[in-house]
């Protein structure tokens, strides 16, 4: 496979990230600049912004989750060579899932189909990270 292939799925989830940080940043300074909170109501902690600013920064704040174990394997089959079509194949999965539930969480939030959609994520990362410990640990290709 080649290094694009392999790290496109990396890169819309570093997109759908930075896209959160910058939704998020706005959504807080129009919630400061409409007067739906005061600087002093958050400036200890993330709990007097407004739901909807709340939401969007939970979403945010969730790329720091289970994504950072797609990171970490992602740069691990580039160096071990062992990135191959399944992975790449189960990485577009996995950031698929994620950005469905990016979309629920800052949509509907519907908590039992985010749940769904962040469940698959977890499956289908499980498994890749199970492939490739087989794999290196029993020496396959």
């Amino acid at each position: 496979m080649s290094i694009q292939a392999i790290l496109l799925p990396l890169f819309v989830e570093v997109a759908l990230t930075f896209t959160l940080l910058f939704w998020m940043g706005f959504a807080r300074v129009g919630a400061i600049k409409r007067k739906e909170t005061k600087m002093t109501d958050i400036a200890l902690g993330q709990s007097n912004w407004p739901p909807r600013v709340q939401q969007i920064s939970n979403c945010y704040h969730n790329q720091f989750q289970l994504p950072v174990l797609f990171y970490a394997l992602t740069i691990l089959v580039i160096m071990t060579r062992h990135a191959d079509f399944v992975f790449v194949a189960m990485a577009w999965l996995f950031v698929l899932t994620r950005l469905l539930h990016a979309y629920i969480h800052t949509g509907s939030n519907f908590v039992r189909h985010r749940f769904n959609a962040f469940l698959l994520g977890a499956v289908i990362l499980l498994a890749m990270w199970v492939i490739f410990a087989v794999r290196i640990l029993l020496g396959l290709p």
